[in-house]
C-alpha cells in the first residue's frame, strides 16, 4: 500500500475488502487475489530525525555565534539551513507538547509543567483526542517510530507502575519504541529509565564508564540498524531528546577541561564577545544592539572574589556538556549516513527547548536539590570552593549561575521562563534535507515556531493532515509548513502571528512587530517578585524590522500599535485556550484545588515487594511531619542485608535497611549530612516486624527529629537526625521496595549490593497529625515548583 490510491484523511486507514470474483476451490486456475501489501508512507517519503536539545540558549553554540564548540551543528547547517527566528515556548514541557503534536500548548492542555496541572483546559497536562500527535499520525501511514530521551509530558498522576499509558511515549504518544526518561531531568550518571513502560537499569557504573547521553545514542543507533536492516523500504521516525544540557551539568572532566580558562573574564565580557562573532557570522542584522542587563541580574564585577573560580568552572562544566552532546548527536549521524539513509532524512536540529535555565539560583548550585529546598546557608562561597573539583562528576549535581544563563541567550533579554522576551523563546535551529535542501550553508530569517514542525514533516513526507484519527475528528494543525523557505532565502513570512504565554508572561508576535509584558520574575532566592494585577502589568513594544533583539521598547511612541496588538493578543488567547490566565502559587501545588487527580491521599500506604521506581508524587508525603516505617521480613538464618525501602538516593532520602543482620535508618540531608541508627544486636532468623518512627521536632519547616528502631515492638536502637527536607528529595530518584535503583541513600552499599537477601511480606508508611506544611510559604512553594521543569 504505498501508491497515492491510499485514502490517508482518515486514520487508521480503513482496510479494503477484495472486490474479485471468489472461486470455489483455490486449485482452479481463476483463483488471483491481490497480495498483501505492508502499509507504506508515500512514494520517497524521507526518515525524520528531530533531535532537540535542552535548556540552551540562543547565544550559546558556536553556530550561533556562542563560545560553545558543536561540530555536529556546524556540519549539518553547511549543508543545511540555518533559522535564526526560530521560537520555542519558553519552558521544556509546553515546547515539546507543541512540537509533537503541532498545536499551540495550551490547546495540548500544557500551559505549564505538569506538575503544576488543573482542570482549566489549557493547563491540564492532558492532551485531547481531537489533536492527534505527529508520531501517531506516521505511524499510521507506515513509519517506524521510536522516541529516545526526555519525556516531561504525562500527566503527573499516571507517571507510576499503574499508568495508565494513555499520555506514555509508548504506546499512547504514538512511538512504538520509547527508551529514556520521565520528568525534567535526570542523574546522567544514574539515570532513572524506562523502556516502553518497564523501569530498567543501566548496564554499567559510571567508574565502568556509563554516561546517559552515550547509552541513549547507541540504543537510538541499535533502533535504527535494526529497521533499515529488516524493513529498508519502510522510512523511520526517530524524536532523539537528550537531557543535555538541563540540569544536573554533568560530563565526563576531559570535556570540561578543554574551556578552561574561556570564561574567565566573566559572563558579562562572555556577552560581548558572543555579540561581535554574531554580527560577524550573519546571525543578527548589522544594526542589531545589545539589550541590557535587567537590575535583578547581577554584574560579574558584582560576584565575590572568593567565587570567581567556581563561577567560572559552572560555565566550562556546561560548555562541556554542551559539546559532549553535539558529539554523540554525530554519532547518530554517522550511523545514519553509513546506512546510506541521510541523504533522503529531513533532520531537524532544534538548539534548546527554551532558553538557558536561570534555574541555578545568582551564585550556581553543586547540588541542584540543596537550593531547591531553600538551604541556600549551606552552599557558603567556602563550601562551594571545596565541591569545584567534583562539578560535572557523580558527585554532584551542579547548576550554573544565572548570569551564564542570561550571557547565554546573548544578544537577547531575559531567559527561560520568560515566554514574554526572545531570550525565554528564541532557538537556533537547523534543517538539514540533502536530497530537498541545495542552499548548503544558507541562513533563513523568516519568523518560525515549533508548531510548524510537524507541518514541514508532513509535507515533505506526502501525507495529508488527517480529518480523523480512531474515529475522533480532529483539531488542524496550528502550524505552518516551513518548505517554502527552503529554496528562496527571501520567501515572505508566511507564520505572521504567533502568541507567547506562560505563569503570566505574555507576548505577541504580529507582522515583524512585537507586544509583551512581565508579570512574573523566574522564581530564584534573592530576586524579589513582582505582584501587581494582570492588569496592571507593564508592556513593551518592539519593532522588529529596525530592532530584532527587542532592545528598544517603542510603546511611548506607538500608543495605538500597542493597544492593536494587546487586543490581537487577547483574541488569539480566547482562541487557542490561554485563558484563564493562571499566577496562583501553592494552590496549584494542591491537587484538590487545582482540579487534577491526586495518586495517594489519606495517612497511610501500604507497598510491596515488586514494587520500585515509585515517583515522589506516587508516594506519601513525609515530610514536615512525624512518619513510622513498618514491614513484615523474612530473616534467613545466615543473617540478612540490604535495602527493606528507600525513598531518594545520594543527594538526600531516607532509607530502612539491614546492615550485616542490624536494622538500620538512614536520613540524608541533601547528600551533606547522614543521619545513622543502628541496632546493636541482629535481626533474628524467622519472620518479623521491623519499624523506624521518626518523631518530628515541630516549630516549623525542614526540623529534625528523633528516631527509634523496633523488632517485634521492642526498641533496638534510638537517634537523632538534626535537620530534613522541607520541599523534595529528588528529582529523579525513587522509592524503591526490597532494592534500590540508581544512588542509594546511604551510602553503606552501591545499587547493586542492595538487594534485600531476605523476604519482604509488606512496608507500610504511616503519617502523623502534625504536619506543618501549612507553614510553606506559597511564593516558596511556587519557586520549588519551577525549579523542577
Amino acid at each position: 500500500m504505498t501508491g497515492e490510491e491510499v485514502q490517508r484523511s482518515t486514520l487508521p486507514i480503513p482496510d479494503q475488502r477484495s472486490t474479485v470474483t471468489t472461486t470455489f476451490d483455490a486449485k482452479d486456475p481463476d483463483t488471483t487475489f491481490p497480495p498483501i501489501a505492508p502499509l507504506r508512507p508515500p512514494k520517497g517519503a524521507p526518515n525524520v530525525l528531530i533531535v532537540m536539545l535542552d535548556d540552551v540558549g540562543y547565544g550559546a553554540s558556536s553556530v550561533f555565534g556562542g563560545p560553545v564548540a558543536m561540530p555536529t551543528a556546524a556540519r549539518l547547517a553547511a549543508g543545511g539551513l540555518k533559522y535564526t527566528r526560530f521560537h520555542t515556548t519558553a519552558m521544556c514541557s509546553p515546547t515539546r507538547a507543541a512540537l509533537l503534536s503541532g498545536r499551540n500548548h495550551q490547546t495540548v492542555g500544557m500551559g505549564g509543567i505538569t506538575e503544576m496541572a488543573t482542570s482549566a483546559p489549557g493547563t491540564t497536562s492532558i492532551r485531547p483526542n481531537t489533536c492527534a500527535p505527529l508520531a501517531e499520525i506516521l505511524k499510521l501511514n507506515g513509519f517506524s517510530t521510536a522516541q529516545f530521551g526526555k519525556c516531561h509530558e504525562v500527566p503527573v498522576w499516571e507517571t507510576g507502575p499503574t499508568g495508565p499509558y494513555d499520555h506514555w511515549p509508548s504506546p499512547g504518544g504514538g512511538f512504538e519504541h520509547f527508551f529514556g526518561f520521565l520528568g525534567a531531568e535526570t542523574n546522567q550518571y544514574y539515570p532513572a529509565l524506562y523502556e516502553g513502560t518497564t523501569p530498567v537499569e543501566p548496564d554499567r557504573t559510571p567508574e565502568e564508564g556509563y554516561h546517559f547521553m552515550e547509552d541513549m545514542t547507541e540504543r537510538a543507533i541499535g533502533w535504527i540498524q535494526s529497521e533499515q536492516a529488516m524493513t529498508p523500504d519502510k522510512p523511520f521516525f526517530v524524536y532523539f531528546a537528550p537531557g543535555a544540557t538541563h540540569a544536573p551539568h554533568q560530563v565526563p572532566k576531559e570535556w570540561a577541561d578543554k574551556y578552561k580558562g574561556a570564561f574567565d573574564d566573566g559572563w558579562d565580557a562572555l556577552r560581548e564577545r558572543t555579540f561581535a562573532q554574531q554580527k560577524a557570522l550573519g546571525i543578527v542584522p548589522p544594526l542589531t544592539d545589545l539589550t541590557a542587563r535587567d537590575a535583578v541580574m547581577p554584574a560579574w564585577d558584582d560576584m565575590p572574589e572568593e567565587l570567581l573560580p567556581v563561577l567560572r568552572r559552572q560555565a566550562e562544566v556546561y560548555a562541556g556538556f554542551l559539546e559532549y552532546a553535539d558529539h554523540y548527536v554525530g554519532k547518530l549521524i554517522d550511523a545514519i549516513d553509513q546506512l546510506g539513509a541521510l541523504e533522503n532524512t529531513l533532520v531537524y536540529y532544534i538548539i534548546g527547548d527554551n532558553g538557558a535555565s536561570p534555574e541555578g539560583t545568582l551564585q550556581g548550585t553543586f547540588s541542584e536539590l540543596i537550593s531547591i529546598n531553600y538551604r541556600g546557608d549551606i552552599e557558603t562561597p567556602e563550601f562551594l570552593a571545596s565541591k569545584i573539583d567534583d562539578l560535572g562528576g557523580p558527585e554532584a549535581y551542579n547548576h550554573y549561575a544565572l548570569g551564564w544563563a542570561h550571557a547565554f541567550c546573548t544578544p537577547l533579554q531575559w531567559t527561560k521562563q520568560i515566554a514574554s522576551h526572545w531570550g525565554g523563546t528564541r532557538n537556533g535551529t537547523i534543517v538539514h534535507w540533502p536530497a530537498r535542501i541545495t542552499d548548503g550553508g544558507g541562513i533563513r530569517e523568516q519568523f518560525t515556531h515549533v508548531i510548524d514542525v510537524a507541518k514541514t514533516v508532513l509535507e515533505a513526507t506526502g501525507i495529508p493532515e488527517p480529518s480523523t484519527v480512531n474515529g475522533v475528528t480532529q483539531e488542524p494543525l496550528h502550524g505552518t509548513s516551513m518548505s517554502y523557505t527552503f529554496d528562496d532565502p527571501g520567501a515572505e513570512e508566511k507564520h505572521d502571528t504567533q502568541y507567547f504565554e506562560l505563569l503570566g508572561n505574555r507576548g505577541i508576535y504580529h507582522k515583524g512587530w512585537s507586544a509583551v509584558t512581565i508579570h512574573r520574575y523566574p522564581g530564584l532566592p534573592g530576586i524579589t517578585q513582582m505582584t501587581q494585577n494582570f492588569d496592571d502589568d507593564r508592556w513593551e513594544l518592539y519593532d522588529g524590522s529596525t530592532d530584532w533583539s527587542q532592545a528598544h521598547d517603542i510603546a511611548a511612541e506607538h500608543p495605538g500599535k500597542l493597544a492593536e496588538l494587546q487586543r490581537l493578543f487577547l483574541l488569539q488567547a480566547d482562541r487557542y485556550n490561554v485563558f484563564p490566565l493562571d499566577d496562583r502559587k501553592a494552590e496549584r501545588l494542591n491537587a484538590s484545588i487545582a482540579g487534577r487527580p491526586e495518586l495517594i491521599t489519606g495517612t497511610s500506604q501500604t507497598l510491596f515487594p515488586a514494587m520500585r521506581r515509585l515517583p515522589e508524587n506516587t508516594v506519601l508525603n513525609i515530610k514536615n511531619r512525624s512518619f513510622s516505617v513498618t514491614a513484615e521480613v523474612t530473616v534467613p538464618d545466615g543473617g540478612v542485608n540490604g535495602t527493606i525501602v528507600a525513598q531518594g538516593g545520594r543527594f538526600g532520602g531516607w532509607s530502612l535497611y539491614a546492615v550485616e543482620g542490624a536494622l538500620s535508618f538512614c536520613y540524608n540531608m541533601l547528600g551533606v549530612d547522614w543521619y545513622r541508627v543502628r541496632a546493636d544486636s541482629t535481626i533474628p532468623a524467622g519472620t518479623h516486624q521491623v519499624r523506624s518512627e521518626f518523631a518530628y521536632d515541630g516549630g516549623g519547616l525542614g526540623k529534625g527529629g528523633t528516631v527509634a528502631l523496633y523488632v517485634d515492638g521492642e526498641v533496638v536502637a534510638t537517634g537523632r537526625v538534626e535537620q530534613t527536607h522541607p520541599f523534595i528529595f529528588s528529582g529523579d530518584e525513587t522509592t524503591d521496595v526490597g532494592a534500590e535503583t540508581a544512588t542509594t541513600v546511604s551510602g553503606d552499599y552501591d545499587a547493586s549490593d542492595s538487594k534485600f537477601t531476605g523476604r519482604i511480606s509488606w512496608v507500610r508508611l504511616d503519617v502523623g497529625d502534625d504536619s506543618h506544611d501549612h507553614l510553606i510559604d506559597p511564593e516558596y512553594a511556587y519557586h520549588v515548583a519551577m525549579r523542577r521543569q
